[in-house]
């Protein structure tokens, strides 16, 4: 069964060491302040809007789209500026949220036409039991490895031009299931379906 967290970010066959030394050393400048500065703000919403639906959803049994949406978008947007800052794409991070034709950087969620409350209320207070515990244990030593084989990356990418194929993949599967946690438990209730114990596509 298809998973309804789908995150993917396209393999670059090169990589500029220019882009890579700049974003090094001046990255926090041009690129951290201006988003980090907007997505403070936005996350404060998000957190506000996450609080709301969760409501929402216990009454309702439904995520109310338009917050479903913008909390979406403001995800997707942290994570384009993540992609750009750890070099998996030299492609400056735009200023919003939203899906973009050509971006390298794909990342949606199914929207859920009805959620569980039961599965509310069971990940709400028992998540961090049978959700967190046994996926943060794996993804804490797998995030090790992921820094690690990111700065292995960096050495390639300056000398080489190009980011090793298989690191790539494994840091993408790594965030993947980190995100799917993200997900499923309480602070998103984006999905109700459980996360598998793999970040495959």
């Amino acid at each position: 069964m298809d998973h309804p967290l789908r995150f993917k970010i396209d393999y670059p066959e090169k990589s500029s060491r220019g882009i890579l030394l700049l974003r090094t050393f001046f990255g926090w400048l041009y690129c951290l302040i201006p988003h980090g500065f907007l997505l403070f703000f936005l996350g404060i919403a998000a957190g506000f809007v996450q609080f709301i639906a969760w409501w929402a959803i216990l009454f309702t049994g439904k995520y109310p789209q338009g917050m479903y949406n913008f909390v979406l978008n403001y995800y997707r947007w942290s994570l384009r500026v993540m992609a750009y800052m750890s070099y998996m794409t030299d492609v400056y991070p735009p200023f919003n949220g939203k899906e973009i034709e050509g971006h390298p950087l794909h990342f949606n969620i199914d929207y859920p036409e009805k959620s569980s409350r039961g599965t509310l209320l069971l990940r709400t207070f028992f998540g961090w039991l049978y959700c967190l515990i046994p996926h943060g244990f794996l993804l804490l030593f797998l995030g090790i490895a992921a820094g690690f084989v990111q700065f292995i990356a960096w050495w390639a990418i300056l000398f080489s031009g190009k980011y090793p194929e298989g690191m790539f993949g494994f840091v993408e599967r790594y965030i993947r299931w980190s995100l799917r946690v993200m997900a499923y438990m309480s602070y998103m209730n984006m999905t109700d379906v459980y996360p598998p114990f793999n970040g495959k596509e």
